[in-house]
């Protein structure tokens, strides 16, 4: 009762859900129920599916060991819904699924759920701006030229020089690395990178590479405070005065030195459903709709830790700013409420680090088309988030030497052509090089070792024999 482990690629949403179905169907076990003096071959009863695909789910490396129960009726009803398991009269989609003693069997066929056939997002491979590319509009043929209207003189002079000693003339455009190419370059690089670290052919499917904004990827990479979080050009995209205080109150819990009202019980669990409220109306989750596929990809490398911290890190390098800035705060707020033994029970139900996967996970991650594993996905993610998010909300510190370094060797070849005798004074080749800084001699080769180890011994005077 094992799931395989689905790595990083294209549709990974879907394989799971297919590779979970199977399970569910063949591993299932089914036996004989008695229901209202009636008796039923091959089925089960709702309490013996939670339990059989809860601990499946649990021991799964896919999802992990924190799937809750409910999590598990969660998907169980999704499963009712898709006609994976049906009532034991044969109704489907409109029942509600309840964890109780209700028996259910599994439908004559298995719908396993077809990969969804969408435009590829991009079909070329990923290319980095060279300096021999064309500009656009400058070709040789589309170059203007200017009738000139010669008397017989002029005709006499210009072709008084033989042919062949004066060279064929050509327009030559100085190429300069303007700020568009510095940040298609940065772009570029950065799409190449995480295709690395996924061990993908091509990116398509996973991303589409039109929305990707090589500017947030600068911005986050260079605007950002001494601890790290990005600071924001337009300050109207901040968050709220009253929500930040409400986060810097229960990250500092019990030291809240922002609020002045006075504390009474249960204040902190209004706190806490003051933010929860906020992250849970935004129009859009804070990891973004179209980078969701990408993000769940990166969830098939986490039996890599480093890999996938790596290829997170990349991810969330291509959110917009705010978002980025929001994550990071969240990130944080949640990691010291549950290293915090100080604070109350936010809940009854739960405990706190659970509270806080179930309460944020679908702000964080969630598809804008229906996904059914949409919940077990984002929490599986978030759960990770929160054990690693210092290392992952890191800009990764190999991309940008990387790329900083490409960046100043184009400026080079650019001050190379423009300026060849500055550039040569500057930066001298090996020939002059070696004229300035003349081979010294080879030092004499020392005593050898043994010499050393073995010192000329006393003069000792022997007798000599005579024959």
């Amino acid at each position: 009762m094992e799931h395989r482990i689905v790595g990083p690629g294209p549709y990974r949403a879907t394989r799971l859900w297919n590779e979970t179905v199977e399970l569910f169907r063949t591993k299932m076990p089914l036996r004989k129920h008695r229901c209202r003096f009636k008796s039923y071959e091959r089925c089960f009863t709702a309490a013996e599916a939670v339990d059989w695909l809860h601990e499946l789910l649990r021991r799964s490396q896919n999802f992990g060991p924190e799937v809750t129960r409910k999590q598990t009726v969660q998907l169980l009803k999704k499963f009712l819904k898709n006609h994976v398991i049906e009532d034991i009269k044969g109704k489907w989609g409109q029942e509600d699924f309840e964890d109780n003693r209700h028996l259910y069997r599994f439908p004559p066929s298995s719908p396993l759920r077809p990969y969804p056939k969408r435009p590829p997002y991009q079909k070329d491979v990923i290319k980095f701006p060279e300096w021999d590319d064309p500009l656009p509009g400058t070709s040789q043929e589309n170059i203007p030229v200017r009738p000139v209207v010669m008397n017989s003189e002029m005709w006499y002079k210009r072709h008084s020089i033989a042919i062949g000693e004066v060279p064929a003339c050509r327009l030559v455009h100085r190429r300069q690395l303007t700020e568009a190419n510095v940040e298609e370059l940065w772009k570029t690089m950065t799409l190449s990178y995480l295709q690395k670290i996924l061990g993908l052919d091509s990116l398509e499917e996973v991303l589409d590479v039109n929305l990707v904004n090589s500017k947030f990827i600068i911005h986050n990479v260079y605007s950002v405070s001494n601890q790290g979080v990005v600071i924001l050009d337009d300050k109207s995209k901040e968050l709220p005065h009253w929500v930040l205080s409400a986060m810097k109150c229960l990250a500092n819990w019990p030291n809240c030195s922002d609020l002045k009202q006075p504390m009474y019980l249960g204040f902190e669990k209004d706190v806490f459903k003051t933010i929860a409220d906020y992250y849970g109306h935004l129009k859009e989750p804070l990891l973004t709709f179209h980078l969701f596929d990408a993000f769940v990809s990166v969830l098939g490398l986490l039996q890599k830790e480093k890999m996938a911290i790596e290829a997170f890190q990349v991810c969330c390098l291509l959110l917009p700013p705010e978002n980025r800035r929001k994550l990071q705060l969240l990130m944080r707020m949640m990691a010291r409420i549950c290293l915090n033994k100080e604070m109350p029970p936010l809940c009854d139900g739960f405990g706190t680090r659970t509270l806080m996967v179930q309460t944020f996970s679908h702000c964080i991650l969630c598809s804008k088309d229906e996904v059914d594993l949409d919940d077990l996905l984002a929490a599986r993610l978030v759960t990770f988030l929160m054990d690693n998010y210092q290392e992952i909300l890191k800009v990764p510190l190999a991309l940008q030497t990387s790329i900083e370094e490409r960046v100043a060797h184009l400026r080079r070849v650019q001050f190379q052509k423009s300026y060849p005798e500055v550039y040569q004074e500057r930066f001298p080749t090996p020939e002059s090089e070696a004229l300035l800084f003349p081979e010294k001699p080879k030092a004499k080769p020392q005593l050898l070792m043994w010499t050393l180890k073995n010192p000329f011994q006393p003069f000792q005077r022997t007798r000599s024999f005579r024959m």
